[in-house]
């Protein structure tokens, strides 16, 4: 199973509509069934402009669950929980703590505010995604709430590199 469809499958387990973003011009072949693929529209810009063009697609929901294809193992009980904290609170977004640090992603972002934000961070010149937790209200679970749903810490992991497989 090729490693984006991981990541796929467990966040279509906490939500309806999934959207992956992808390259421009990339073929949309080979999702699973269901997916929707908008294109980033333009190439190289950074995982923040790839994920303003996820939430501009996904723009009729209130929430998203912004993740990476390269997330093989992410624990959709940690995302229900990120979820959970985003329907309870006024927070715009919903990150994990991972040693004092807010963690870029998994996050969970109020889709309207997000946008905006996005938008405004690409138009200053600014890629980093980290920003975009940075810059919107955000409430942070701390590290032993979600590590005692993930005791592993599986949900953070990312394949950058082979051996990282």
């Amino acid at each position: 199973m090729p490693l984006l469809h991981h990541a796929v499958l467990r966040v279509a387990e906490v939500v309806d509509d999934v959207i992956v973003v992808l390259p421009p011009g990339a073929p949309a072949v080979g999702l699973p069934p269901g997916v929707r693929a908008v294109h980033d529209p333009t190439e190289g810009e950074g995982p923040l402009a790839g994920a303003h063009a996820g939430l501009v697609a996904a723009a009729s929901s209130e929430v998203a669950v912004v993740v990476g294809g390269d997330m093989p193992e992410l624990h959709p009980v940690v995302l229900r929980e990120m979820l959970e904290v985003i329907e309870r609170s006024h927070a715009d977004a919903v990150a994990l703590d991972d040693g004092g640090r807010l963690r870029p992603l998994p996050i969970v972002v109020r889709v309207r505010p997000a946008t905006e934000a996005a938008h405004a961070l690409l138009h200053d010149g600014r890629r980093r995604l980290r920003e975009l937790g940075q810059t919107l209200r955000t409430a942070v679970i701390d590290e032993a709430t979600w590590t005692a749903l993930d005791p592993q810490r599986r949900t953070l992991h990312d394949v950058d590199e082979p051996d990282d497989l």
